[in-house]
Protein backbone atom coordinates (compact mmCIF):
# COMPACT_ATOMS: atom_id res chain seq x y z
CA UNK A 1 0.00 0.00 0.00
CA UNK A 2 3.08 2.45 0.67
CA UNK A 3 3.23 2.04 -3.55
CA UNK A 4 -0.22 3.93 -3.64
CA UNK A 5 0.53 6.30 -0.76
CA UNK A 6 0.71 9.47 -2.82
CA UNK A 7 -1.64 8.20 -5.71
CA UNK A 8 -4.75 10.16 -6.13
CA UNK A 9 -7.69 8.53 -3.55
CA UNK A 10 -9.72 7.12 -7.01
CA UNK A 11 -6.69 5.06 -7.67
CA UNK A 12 -7.14 3.84 -3.42
CA UNK A 13 -10.74 3.38 -3.44
CA UNK A 14 -10.29 1.26 -7.18
CA UNK A 15 -7.64 -0.53 -5.53
CA UNK A 16 -9.62 -1.88 -2.45
CA UNK A 17 -12.75 -2.44 -4.29
CA UNK A 18 -10.65 -5.36 -6.41
CA UNK A 19 -9.37 -6.94 -3.29
CA UNK A 20 -11.94 -9.92 -1.96
CA UNK A 21 -14.62 -8.73 1.05
CA UNK A 22 -15.53 -10.47 3.46
CA UNK A 23 -17.88 -8.64 4.78
CA UNK A 24 -20.91 -10.43 3.14
CA UNK A 25 -21.51 -13.32 1.02
CA UNK A 26 -22.51 -10.56 -1.98
CA UNK A 27 -18.97 -9.21 -1.55
CA UNK A 28 -17.95 -12.12 -1.81
CA UNK A 29 -20.02 -13.40 -5.16
CA UNK A 30 -18.68 -10.46 -6.78
CA UNK A 31 -15.38 -11.61 -5.45
CA UNK A 32 -15.73 -14.63 -7.67
CA UNK A 33 -16.93 -13.58 -10.66
CA UNK A 34 -13.73 -10.92 -10.73
CA UNK A 35 -11.39 -14.34 -10.51
CA UNK A 36 -13.72 -15.63 -13.00
CA UNK A 37 -12.98 -12.15 -15.13
CA UNK A 38 -9.06 -12.73 -14.49
CA UNK A 39 -9.02 -16.37 -15.05
CA UNK A 40 -10.77 -15.61 -18.43
CA UNK A 41 -8.50 -13.14 -19.64
CA UNK A 42 -5.40 -14.73 -18.53
CA UNK A 43 -6.31 -17.87 -20.42
CA UNK A 44 -7.39 -16.08 -24.02
CA UNK A 45 -4.37 -13.85 -23.65
CA UNK A 46 -2.02 -17.14 -23.02
CA UNK A 47 -3.83 -19.04 -25.36
CA UNK A 48 -3.05 -16.34 -28.28
CA UNK A 49 0.77 -15.99 -27.37
CA UNK A 50 0.93 -20.06 -27.87
CA UNK A 51 -0.93 -20.06 -31.05
CA UNK A 52 0.92 -17.27 -32.42
CA UNK A 53 4.43 -18.21 -31.48
CA UNK A 54 3.50 -21.52 -32.81
CA UNK A 55 2.42 -20.50 -36.42
CA UNK A 56 5.75 -18.06 -36.41
CA UNK A 57 7.76 -21.04 -35.74
CA UNK A 58 5.50 -23.46 -38.32
CA UNK A 59 5.98 -20.09 -40.78
CA UNK A 60 9.76 -19.77 -39.98
CA UNK A 61 10.64 -23.20 -39.94
CA UNK A 62 9.20 -24.43 -43.47
CA UNK A 63 10.48 -20.97 -45.09
CA UNK A 64 14.02 -22.11 -43.76
CA UNK A 65 13.48 -25.81 -45.28
CA UNK A 66 12.56 -23.91 -48.72
CA UNK A 67 15.01 -21.93 -48.94
CA UNK A 68 17.43 -24.60 -48.41
CA UNK A 69 16.29 -25.12 -51.76
CA UNK A 70 15.24 -22.29 -53.55
CA UNK A 71 17.43 -19.31 -54.49
CA UNK A 72 16.91 -15.63 -52.95
CA UNK A 73 16.67 -14.12 -56.09
CA UNK A 74 16.36 -15.45 -59.35
CA UNK A 75 17.59 -13.72 -62.70
CA UNK A 76 16.17 -14.96 -66.50
CA UNK A 77 17.02 -13.68 -70.14
CA UNK A 78 14.15 -12.74 -71.81
CA UNK A 79 15.75 -14.78 -75.16
CA UNK A 80 15.64 -18.26 -72.93
CA UNK A 81 19.09 -18.28 -72.66
CA UNK A 82 22.01 -16.56 -70.76
CA UNK A 83 25.11 -16.93 -72.85
CA UNK A 84 27.31 -13.83 -71.01
CA UNK A 85 26.23 -15.38 -67.67
CA UNK A 86 29.60 -15.08 -66.26
CA UNK A 87 29.10 -11.21 -66.90
CA UNK A 88 26.42 -10.87 -65.07
CA UNK A 89 26.99 -13.01 -62.53
CA UNK A 90 30.26 -10.99 -61.69
CA UNK A 91 28.08 -7.48 -62.37
CA UNK A 92 25.64 -9.22 -59.82
CA UNK A 93 27.89 -10.11 -57.15
CA UNK A 94 28.55 -6.14 -57.21
CA UNK A 95 25.79 -5.33 -55.10
CA UNK A 96 26.27 -5.59 -51.42
CA UNK A 97 23.52 -7.79 -50.53
CA UNK A 98 24.78 -10.17 -53.06
CA UNK A 99 26.48 -13.41 -51.12
CA UNK A 100 26.50 -16.20 -53.56
CA UNK A 101 25.44 -16.09 -58.06
CA UNK A 102 25.18 -19.95 -59.61
CA UNK A 103 24.27 -20.50 -62.97
CA UNK A 104 21.12 -22.89 -63.46
CA UNK A 105 18.95 -24.48 -66.19
CA UNK A 106 15.52 -26.03 -64.91
CA UNK A 107 13.48 -28.13 -66.83
CA UNK A 108 10.28 -30.57 -66.17
CA UNK A 109 10.22 -34.30 -67.01
CA UNK A 110 8.75 -37.81 -66.15
CA UNK A 111 10.94 -40.13 -64.35
CA UNK A 112 10.54 -43.56 -65.04
CA UNK A 113 11.60 -47.01 -62.77
CA UNK A 114 9.99 -50.12 -64.37
CA UNK A 115 6.34 -49.71 -64.49
CA UNK A 116 6.29 -46.55 -62.07
CA UNK A 117 6.46 -42.98 -63.26
CA UNK A 118 6.86 -39.80 -61.54
CA UNK A 119 6.41 -36.27 -62.52
CA UNK A 120 9.74 -34.36 -61.43
CA UNK A 121 11.64 -31.04 -62.24
CA UNK A 122 14.91 -31.26 -63.23
CA UNK A 123 17.24 -28.70 -62.23
CA UNK A 124 20.79 -28.11 -64.23
CA UNK A 125 23.22 -26.52 -61.46
CA UNK A 126 27.04 -26.52 -61.35
CA UNK A 127 28.06 -28.43 -58.01
CA UNK A 128 30.94 -26.31 -57.75
CA UNK A 129 28.65 -23.17 -57.31
CA UNK A 130 25.98 -24.79 -56.04
CA UNK A 131 27.07 -24.38 -52.08
CA UNK A 132 26.86 -20.54 -52.53
CA UNK A 133 22.94 -20.46 -53.35
CA UNK A 134 21.90 -23.35 -51.37
CA UNK A 135 22.29 -26.33 -48.72
CA UNK A 136 21.46 -29.05 -50.86
CA UNK A 137 24.94 -30.68 -51.28
CA UNK A 138 25.12 -30.88 -47.21
CA UNK A 139 21.52 -32.74 -47.07
CA UNK A 140 22.68 -35.89 -49.47
CA UNK A 141 21.84 -38.45 -47.40
CA UNK A 142 23.76 -41.16 -49.86
CA UNK A 143 25.37 -40.86 -52.70
CA UNK A 144 27.60 -37.54 -53.44
CA UNK A 145 26.52 -34.49 -55.20
CA UNK A 146 30.01 -34.23 -56.34
CA UNK A 147 28.95 -37.10 -58.88
CA UNK A 148 27.29 -34.72 -61.19
CA UNK A 149 29.90 -34.46 -63.79
CA UNK A 150 29.83 -33.09 -67.52
CA UNK A 151 28.09 -35.86 -69.71
CA UNK A 152 27.90 -38.39 -66.38
CA UNK A 153 24.56 -39.10 -66.94
CA UNK A 154 24.15 -38.58 -63.49
CA UNK A 155 21.07 -37.50 -61.22
CA UNK A 156 20.46 -36.67 -57.73
CA UNK A 157 16.54 -37.22 -56.17
CA UNK A 158 14.60 -36.39 -53.37
CA UNK A 159 14.08 -38.88 -50.80
CA UNK A 160 10.25 -39.06 -51.16
CA UNK A 161 10.55 -39.51 -55.44
CA UNK A 162 13.52 -41.83 -54.60
CA UNK A 163 11.16 -44.50 -52.44
CA UNK A 164 8.77 -43.57 -54.38
CA UNK A 165 10.45 -44.24 -57.71
CA UNK A 166 11.98 -47.52 -55.45
CA UNK A 167 15.67 -46.63 -56.53
CA UNK A 168 19.15 -46.23 -54.51
CA UNK A 169 22.15 -45.00 -55.25
CA UNK A 170 23.89 -46.65 -58.64
CA UNK A 171 20.29 -47.52 -59.95
CA UNK A 172 19.25 -46.76 -63.39
CA UNK A 173 16.10 -44.72 -64.44
CA UNK A 174 14.87 -43.26 -67.68
CA UNK A 175 14.18 -39.49 -67.78
CA UNK A 176 11.24 -38.46 -70.56
CA UNK A 177 11.33 -35.06 -71.43
CA UNK A 178 9.32 -33.11 -74.24
CA UNK A 179 11.00 -32.61 -77.82
CA UNK A 180 9.33 -30.85 -80.53
CA UNK A 181 7.86 -33.96 -83.01
CA UNK A 182 9.72 -33.88 -86.19
CA UNK A 183 7.46 -33.49 -89.68
CA UNK A 184 5.30 -36.61 -90.58
CA UNK A 185 5.39 -37.91 -86.61
CA UNK A 186 2.61 -35.89 -86.34
CA UNK A 187 -0.41 -38.19 -84.54
CA UNK A 188 2.03 -40.66 -83.71
CA UNK A 189 1.86 -40.00 -79.94
CA UNK A 190 2.87 -36.29 -80.49
CA UNK A 191 1.12 -34.26 -78.46
CA UNK A 192 0.62 -30.51 -79.35
CA UNK A 193 3.42 -31.22 -81.73
CA UNK A 194 5.66 -32.77 -78.68
CA UNK A 195 6.98 -36.13 -78.52
CA UNK A 196 8.41 -37.24 -75.39
CA UNK A 197 12.57 -38.25 -75.63
CA UNK A 198 14.19 -40.84 -73.50
CA UNK A 199 17.40 -40.11 -71.57
CA UNK A 200 19.10 -42.78 -69.51
CA UNK A 201 20.51 -41.02 -66.05
CA UNK A 202 22.09 -43.02 -63.23
CA UNK A 203 21.12 -42.29 -59.70
CA UNK A 204 24.61 -40.88 -58.08
CA UNK A 205 22.85 -39.55 -55.10
CA UNK A 206 19.84 -39.22 -52.72
CA UNK A 207 19.27 -35.41 -50.50
CA UNK A 208 16.58 -34.67 -47.81
CA UNK A 209 15.42 -30.72 -47.54
CA UNK A 210 12.70 -31.97 -44.85
CA UNK A 211 10.43 -30.30 -47.18
CA UNK A 212 7.48 -32.41 -49.24
CA UNK A 213 7.23 -30.26 -51.82
CA UNK A 214 11.40 -30.49 -53.19
CA UNK A 215 11.80 -34.39 -51.67
CA UNK A 216 9.47 -35.57 -53.90
CA UNK A 217 9.18 -33.46 -57.01
CA UNK A 218 13.02 -32.32 -57.51
CA UNK A 219 15.69 -33.92 -58.85
CA UNK A 220 19.05 -32.00 -59.94
CA UNK A 221 21.89 -32.88 -62.44
CA UNK A 222 24.72 -30.86 -64.22
CA UNK A 223 24.21 -28.23 -66.00
CA UNK A 224 26.08 -29.03 -69.55
CA UNK A 225 23.33 -32.39 -68.93
CA UNK A 226 20.80 -30.00 -68.60
CA UNK A 227 21.28 -27.73 -71.34
CA UNK A 228 21.85 -30.76 -73.49
CA UNK A 229 18.33 -32.22 -72.44
CA UNK A 230 16.80 -28.29 -73.14
CA UNK A 231 18.69 -28.16 -76.96
CA UNK A 232 20.28 -25.25 -75.59
CA UNK A 233 23.56 -23.82 -75.24
CA UNK A 234 23.88 -21.47 -71.95
CA UNK A 235 22.28 -21.58 -69.04
CA UNK A 236 18.26 -20.11 -68.35
CA UNK A 237 19.70 -17.79 -66.08
CA UNK A 238 21.10 -17.11 -62.53
CA UNK A 239 20.11 -18.28 -58.78
CA UNK A 240 21.57 -15.47 -55.99
CA UNK A 241 21.52 -15.57 -52.28
CA UNK A 242 22.02 -12.89 -49.92
CA UNK A 243 23.01 -11.71 -46.33
CA UNK A 244 19.11 -10.46 -45.94
CA UNK A 245 16.84 -12.91 -47.57
CA UNK A 246 13.81 -10.43 -46.78
CA UNK A 247 15.65 -8.00 -48.69
CA UNK A 248 14.69 -9.80 -51.89
CA UNK A 249 12.10 -7.80 -53.59
CA UNK A 250 14.53 -4.71 -52.78
CA UNK A 251 17.60 -6.05 -54.45
CA UNK A 252 15.69 -7.71 -57.30
CA UNK A 253 14.27 -4.15 -58.58
CA UNK A 254 18.11 -2.94 -57.93
CA UNK A 255 19.58 -5.62 -59.90
CA UNK A 256 17.08 -4.95 -62.85
CA UNK A 257 18.29 -1.83 -62.94
CA UNK A 258 22.01 -2.62 -63.04
CA UNK A 259 22.16 -5.59 -64.96
CA UNK A 260 22.39 -4.92 -68.59
CA UNK A 261 19.92 -6.74 -71.36
CA UNK A 262 15.92 -7.79 -71.48
CA UNK A 263 16.32 -9.29 -67.90
CA UNK A 264 13.78 -10.39 -65.61
CA UNK A 265 13.72 -10.84 -61.54
CA UNK A 266 11.98 -13.42 -59.49
CA UNK A 267 12.31 -13.26 -55.94
CA UNK A 268 11.55 -16.02 -53.28
CA UNK A 269 8.51 -14.26 -51.98
CA UNK A 270 6.84 -14.24 -55.34
CA UNK A 271 7.46 -17.94 -55.77
CA UNK A 272 5.87 -18.92 -52.73
CA UNK A 273 3.28 -15.99 -52.69
CA UNK A 274 0.00 -18.11 -52.42
CA UNK A 275 1.67 -20.05 -49.34
CA UNK A 276 2.83 -16.81 -47.31
CA UNK A 277 -0.40 -15.21 -48.08
CA UNK A 278 -2.45 -18.11 -46.58
CA UNK A 279 -0.27 -18.05 -43.51
CA UNK A 280 -0.58 -14.40 -43.49
CA UNK A 281 -4.55 -14.72 -43.58
CA UNK A 282 -4.34 -17.61 -40.88
CA UNK A 283 -2.38 -16.00 -38.15
CA UNK A 284 -4.90 -12.45 -38.81
CA UNK A 285 -8.02 -14.95 -38.18
CA UNK A 286 -6.27 -16.63 -35.30
CA UNK A 287 -5.69 -13.22 -33.62
CA UNK A 288 -9.45 -12.38 -34.26
CA UNK A 289 -10.86 -15.63 -33.28
CA UNK A 290 -8.70 -15.76 -29.68
CA UNK A 291 -9.06 -12.15 -29.27
CA UNK A 292 -12.48 -12.92 -29.03
CA UNK A 293 -12.46 -14.79 -26.47
CA UNK A 294 -10.63 -12.55 -24.37
CA UNK A 295 -13.28 -9.83 -24.89
CA UNK A 296 -15.71 -12.22 -23.99
CA UNK A 297 -14.18 -12.61 -20.51
CA UNK A 298 -13.08 -8.96 -20.63
CA UNK A 299 -16.49 -7.56 -20.66
CA UNK A 300 -17.50 -10.10 -17.91
CA UNK A 301 -15.93 -7.51 -16.08
CA UNK A 302 -19.09 -5.17 -16.69
CA UNK A 303 -21.62 -7.75 -15.07
CA UNK A 304 -18.92 -7.40 -12.09
CA UNK A 305 -18.67 -4.03 -11.64
CA UNK A 306 -22.60 -3.82 -12.25
CA UNK A 307 -23.26 -5.38 -9.30
CA UNK A 308 -20.36 -3.34 -7.62
CA UNK A 309 -21.60 -0.26 -8.32
CA UNK A 310 -25.20 -1.07 -6.95
CA UNK A 311 -23.58 -3.08 -3.77
CA UNK A 312 -21.85 0.27 -3.42
CA UNK A 313 -24.16 2.79 -3.82
CA UNK A 314 -23.86 4.06 0.06
CA UNK A 315 -20.54 4.61 -0.41
CA UNK A 316 -20.43 6.00 -3.67
CA UNK A 317 -23.23 8.74 -2.33
CA UNK A 318 -21.00 9.50 0.64
CA UNK A 319 -18.08 10.27 -1.86
CA UNK A 320 -20.70 12.48 -3.60
CA UNK A 321 -21.87 14.40 -0.57
CA UNK A 322 -18.39 14.80 0.72
CA UNK A 323 -17.51 16.78 -2.41
CA UNK A 324 -16.64 14.25 -5.08
CA UNK A 325 -17.13 15.05 -8.83
CA UNK A 326 -19.26 11.97 -11.19
CA UNK A 327 -15.63 11.81 -13.10
CA UNK A 328 -14.21 10.66 -9.55
CA UNK A 329 -16.43 8.57 -8.80
CA UNK A 330 -16.10 6.95 -13.14
CA UNK A 331 -12.52 7.01 -12.12
CA UNK A 332 -12.61 4.53 -9.48
CA UNK A 333 -15.09 2.00 -11.08
CA UNK A 334 -12.38 2.51 -14.27
CA UNK A 335 -9.30 1.77 -11.99
CA UNK A 336 -11.20 -1.03 -10.35
CA UNK A 337 -12.06 -3.02 -13.90
CA UNK A 338 -8.58 -2.22 -15.77
CA UNK A 339 -6.51 -3.31 -12.38
CA UNK A 340 -8.49 -6.69 -13.15
CA UNK A 341 -7.96 -7.07 -16.52
CA UNK A 342 -4.43 -5.84 -16.32
CA UNK A 343 -4.07 -9.10 -13.57
CA UNK A 344 -5.61 -11.67 -16.42
CA UNK A 345 -3.16 -9.84 -19.01
CA UNK A 346 0.32 -10.21 -16.68
CA UNK A 347 -0.72 -13.63 -15.34
CA UNK A 348 -2.08 -14.88 -18.99
CA UNK A 349 1.27 -13.26 -20.92
CA UNK A 350 3.65 -15.18 -18.03
CA UNK A 351 1.80 -18.34 -19.06
CA UNK A 352 1.90 -17.87 -22.28
CA UNK A 353 5.55 -17.12 -22.57
CA UNK A 354 6.57 -19.92 -20.59
CA UNK A 355 4.31 -22.37 -23.23
CA UNK A 356 5.87 -21.22 -26.22
CA UNK A 357 9.51 -20.93 -24.84
CA UNK A 358 9.30 -24.96 -23.85
CA UNK A 359 6.29 -26.10 -26.20
CA UNK A 360 9.73 -28.30 -27.93
CA UNK A 361 9.11 -30.23 -24.12
CA UNK A 362 5.76 -29.74 -23.54
CA UNK A 363 4.00 -31.27 -26.59
CA UNK A 364 6.49 -34.54 -27.04
CA UNK A 365 5.43 -35.41 -22.87
CA UNK A 366 2.13 -34.94 -24.30
CA UNK A 367 2.36 -36.96 -27.10
CA UNK A 368 3.62 -39.85 -24.90
CA UNK A 369 1.18 -39.46 -22.28
CA UNK A 370 -1.39 -39.91 -24.67
CA UNK A 371 0.14 -41.60 -27.62
CA UNK A 372 -0.58 -38.90 -30.45
CA UNK A 373 1.28 -37.39 -33.22
CA UNK A 374 0.17 -33.80 -34.04
CA UNK A 375 2.30 -33.40 -37.02
CA UNK A 376 1.84 -35.71 -40.34
CA UNK A 377 5.35 -34.61 -41.71
CA UNK A 378 3.39 -35.79 -44.98
CA UNK A 379 1.15 -33.22 -44.79
CA UNK A 380 2.63 -30.14 -42.69
CA UNK A 381 5.92 -30.74 -43.97
CA UNK A 382 7.77 -31.19 -40.47
CA UNK A 383 6.72 -33.58 -37.66
CA UNK A 384 7.58 -31.44 -34.93
CA UNK A 385 5.74 -28.27 -33.72
CA UNK A 386 7.91 -25.43 -33.86
CA UNK A 387 7.77 -22.03 -31.83
CA UNK A 388 9.06 -18.90 -32.03
CA UNK A 389 7.85 -15.85 -29.70
CA UNK A 390 7.93 -12.74 -30.93
CA UNK A 391 7.44 -9.51 -27.88
CA UNK A 392 6.17 -7.37 -30.71
CA UNK A 393 2.77 -9.90 -30.47
CA UNK A 394 2.94 -10.14 -26.71
CA UNK A 395 3.13 -6.54 -26.64
CA UNK A 396 -0.23 -6.51 -28.86
CA UNK A 397 -2.26 -9.17 -27.53
CA UNK A 398 -1.00 -7.49 -23.95
CA UNK A 399 -2.28 -4.14 -25.26
CA UNK A 400 -5.50 -5.56 -26.94
CA UNK A 401 -6.30 -7.44 -24.19
CA UNK A 402 -6.13 -4.67 -21.32
CA UNK A 403 -7.50 -2.02 -23.54
CA UNK A 404 -10.73 -4.38 -23.99
CA UNK A 405 -10.68 -4.54 -20.08
CA UNK A 406 -10.87 -0.81 -19.94
CA UNK A 407 -13.50 -0.10 -22.59
CA UNK A 408 -15.81 -2.88 -20.38
CA UNK A 409 -15.33 -0.45 -17.69
CA UNK A 410 -17.15 2.58 -19.15
CA UNK A 411 -20.38 1.57 -18.74
CA UNK A 412 -20.49 0.73 -15.31
CA UNK A 413 -18.62 3.81 -14.62
CA UNK A 414 -20.94 5.90 -15.99
CA UNK A 415 -23.50 4.53 -14.17
CA UNK A 416 -22.04 4.89 -11.20
CA UNK A 417 -21.16 8.46 -11.86
CA UNK A 418 -25.03 9.24 -12.45
CA UNK A 419 -26.15 7.78 -8.42
CA UNK A 420 -27.99 10.53 -6.68
CA UNK A 421 -27.17 10.84 -2.93
CA UNK A 422 -30.51 11.37 -1.57
CA UNK A 423 -31.80 8.75 -3.14
CA UNK A 424 -28.86 6.08 -2.40
CA UNK A 425 -28.86 7.14 1.42
CA UNK A 426 -32.47 6.82 1.46
CA UNK A 427 -33.04 3.22 2.66
CA UNK A 428 -29.33 3.39 4.32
Amino acid sequence: MNLFRNAPYEWLIGLRYTRAGKRSSRNSFISFISLISVAGIALGVAALVVVLSVMNGFEKEVTARMLSVLAHVEVFDGRGAMPDWQAQAQQARRNPEVRGVAPFVETQGMLVQDDTMKPAVIRGVLPELEPQVSDVTGQVRAGSFAALRPGSANIVLGTVLAQSLGVKVGDRLTLLTAAPAAPGQAGQGAVSGLLPRPHAFTVAGIFEAGHQQFDSSLAFVHLQDAEQLQGMTAPSGLRLRLDDLYQAPRVARELKQQLAGNLYMRDWTQVNAIWFAAVQSQKRMMFIILAMIIAVAAFNLVSTLVMTVRDKQAEVAILRTLGASPGAIMRIFMVQGTLVGLLGTLIGVGLGVAVALNIDVIVPFIERVFGVHFLDKSIYFISEIPSELLWSDVARIGGTAVLLAFVATLYPSWSAARVHPAEALRYE
